[in-house]
């Protein structure tokens, strides 16, 4: 068989390009992230000792302080929207994704959720706030934790569905040769087999609700004191980051850097912890 050398050496160009773009693209990503953690780590490490853990945040133009009241705020915001966010997303992804092949709900699902990932979160916010801020006539943690729920929900649910689609259905034949009802199968055979791509959903559903900063704004807004009332404002660090860098004292600035250091950090860790659990656990 003749090869069309001209035809070949068009291809072999083409195939260079492409990996040369490729590399390029790859290398000036990394660049970028590079340059993002050395400036964070290093504005972020100046302010990042015990005292911003045990300290509440200071007064403007006060010196020391801690970020203390905005930690445990967003912990008790972030989980309890991963509680609430977590088997609402699972189960809904389950639906879609073994329920809803020729379901006109399922499509309307599917279209909403769409809609919901390409929404800014501003607009989530803002909605959260017109039910449940202007109707109760305060701003509150549970408030937060709803609006993060909104944007939790749709990154966990279509993780979920396009996990459980990847499972062969080899997997769910068998099951269903053995008796097994459908519901059964859903949950201890196709979801089992895709729970590393459902935990990769809710790590990143995760990261994304820790750093969200328009929803709490509109919902929980803040508190200058150390509080865990969920049920009134309640103080939270992405918040508490993008005041105190708009601030004109050094001492906020700092503390505002090492927040964000802190966020970037305790996410990575989750991600670590999670990962090595899970490798652990499927090779035993």
């Amino acid at each position: 068989m003749q090869i069309d050398q001209s035809l070949y050496n068009s291809r072999v160009r083409a195939n260079r390009i492409g990996l040369t773009l490729s590399m390029l693209a790859m290398v000036l990503g990394l660049a970028v992230l590079l340059w993002i953690l050395t400036v964070l780590f290093g504005n972020g490490l100046a302010a990042f000792d015990l005292g911003m853990l045990i300290h509440d945040t200071p007064a403007p133009g006060s010196e020391g302080g801690g970020l203390r009241n905005a930690i445990v705020g967003s912990a008790l915001m972030v989980g309890l929207t991963v509680l609430l966010a977590t088997p609402i997303g699972i189960l809904a992804g389950i639906y879609l994704a073994e329920f809803g092949d020729t379901n006109r709900v399922a499509e309307v699902t599917r279209f909403v959720t769409d809609i919901m990932l390409s929404a800014p979160s501003i607009v989530l916010g803002l909605f959260v706030y017109a039910i449940a801020v202007a109707t109760v006539g305060h701003f509150s943690g549970f408030a937060g934790s709803l609006a993060l729920s909104l944007i939790a929900v749709p990154v966990i649910m279509r993780t979920t569905e396009n996990m459980l689609r990847l499972v062969p259905g080899s997997l769910r034949e068998a099951a269903f040769a053995l008796g097994a009802p459908r519901w059964k199968v859903s949950l201890m055979v196709t979801l089992r087999a895709a729970k590393a791509g459902v935990i990769t959903g809710v790590l990143l559903a995760l990261a994304r609700i820790s750093g969200e900063t328009a929803p709490l704004l509109f919902t929980a807004l803040n508190n200058q004191f150390f509080s865990t009332d969920m049920s009134q404002p309640m103080a939270n660090l992405p918040v508490v980051i993008f005041q105190f860098a708009m601030s004109p004292y050094e001492n906020w600035i700092g503390l505002a850097w090492g927040g964000a250091l802190l966020i970037t950090l305790v996410v990575l860790i989750i991600n670590i912890i999670a990962r090595a659990a899970f490798r652990d656990k499927v090779r035993t």
